[in-house]
Parts: structure tokens; C-alpha cells; sequence
């Protein structure tokens, strides 16, 4: 395919998104696009109880993912490449991982209203990791509003992503497993992501690398 223009890095928690966007945006020559994930004053309250704060958590996340994708269209889209550490139409994952019945029904109804009006990616990479991993990682980076997680819940969210991506047809899909690579610490664990990106042809393509961990 053509160098593409948006990309959206995806994947669970601790899983290593935003660290590849900085450099897919580098070595692409493009700018990042990141979640404003400690703008959501949500967010603590919510790790500490999900039931109770999960509809307010979502709708801040919503509404502020709907307006930094809006001003993608502003013009950015068609002067430089955009990476971006998220996909928009994954807020649905979590939504329905976490919203009641009733809550669910109001989201869906404001979800569809804003996600036709905003720029899909011309590529989307998923990243998948073991939830040990995950934990291990999210532990090492040491957030203090991370620091409530839930073992049960994150097994949960890994297990939602891998079923909707497993599902995904919207836009060309590169799915990599990254438990046995470290693109932060090695360079050619990174090298070798980059050249994967670049050389993806169209539909869903899938990245096993033996890993510099083993």
C-alpha cells in the first residue's frame, strides 16, 4: 500500500501504544495524536470503582477523542502523516466492558452520532501481549491511578480486544504480538516493526516475531 497518511496504534492497557506512535511518527516523518488520558478526572475515581464511575469515565473519553479526530479534518490529514495512540471506534470496547444496560443505551446513541463525522485510518496496528506482560509493564511504568487495576478486569479487556479485532474489517489491519519483543529497549526489535508497517500490502496481516526476550 501507499505510505499511509493516519495510522491508529492500538492495544490493552500497557501494551507499548504510545511509545511506537513516537516512533512510527519519527521515522514517518508525521506528527503524534495522543490520548489525553490525565484530562479525564474520571479516571482515579473509576479504577477505584468501576461500577459506580464507568458512565462518566466514558462519556469525558468520548467526547474528548470526537474532538481531537474532528481536527484532524482541519487540514492536518492532508499536509503530513498523523499517528495516533488510538482508534475512536475502540471506546466501544470499553463501553461495553463497563457500562450497565441502560447506560449502554444512551452511549450507543451518541456514540453513532459522532463517529460519522470523523477521519478513519488508512491503517491500524493492534498490539497484543500476554497479560503477564501487561502487567509487568504497567507495574514498571508505575501511573499511581494504575496502580488499583484489577487482575480480573484486565483479563477481560484483553480478552474484548482480541474479539473485536478478531472481527475487524473497516480499514487494513496489522495485529502484533509484542510479549517476546521489546521495540523500547532494542532497536531491532523496533527495526523490524517498522519495516512490517511499511511493507503491508491491504486486509489483516499478522506479526509473530521471535523476540529478542526469549
Amino acid at each position: 500500500m501507499e505510505k499511509p497518511r493516519y495510522i491508529a496504534v492500538e492495544g490493552p492497557i500497557g501494551v507499548g501504544k504510545t511509545s511506537l506512535v513516537g516512533f512510527l511518527a519519527k521515522e514517518l516523518g508525521g506528527r503524534t495524536v495522543l490520548e489525553e488520558v490525565l484530562d479525564n478526572p474520571f479516571l482515579p475515581l473509576f479504577y477505584s470503582d468501576v461500577k459506580k464511575y464507568a458512565f462518566q469515565t466514558q462519556l469525558f473519553f468520548l467526547l474528548n477523542r470526537y474532538q481531537q479526530q474532528k481536527d484532524l479534518t482541519q487540514g492536518d490529514l492532508f499536509n503530513t502523516s498523523i499517528v495516533s495512540d488510538y482508534l475512536f471506534a475502540k471506546d466501544r470496547i470499553f463501553a461495553y466492558l463497563n457500562l450497565d444496560e441502560n447506560e449502554l443505551g444512551l452511549y450507543e446513541q451518541v456514540y453513532k452520532l459522532l463517529d460519522e463525522r470523523i477521519p478513519k485510518p488508512d491503517l491500524v496496528i493492534y498490539l497484543q501481549a500476554s497479560k503477564e506482560v501487561l502487567f509487568n509493564r504497567i507495574d514498571k511504568r508505575n501511573n499511581d491511578y494504575e496502580s488499583n487495576l484489577d487482575e480480573q478486569y484486565l483479563e477481560r479487556l484483553v480478552q474484548a480486544y482480541n474479539k473485536y479485532f478478531f472481527y475487524y474489517t473497516e480499514t487494513p489491519l496489522l495485529v502484533v504480538n509484542t510479549s517476546e519483543i521489546d521495540f523500547v529497549e532494542n532497536p531491532a526489535d523496533l527495526a523490524n516493526l517498522v519495516k512490517e508497517v511499511r511493507s503491508i500490502k491491504g486486509g489483516t496481516q499478522h506479526y509473530i516475531p521471535l523476540g529478542s526476550k526469549a
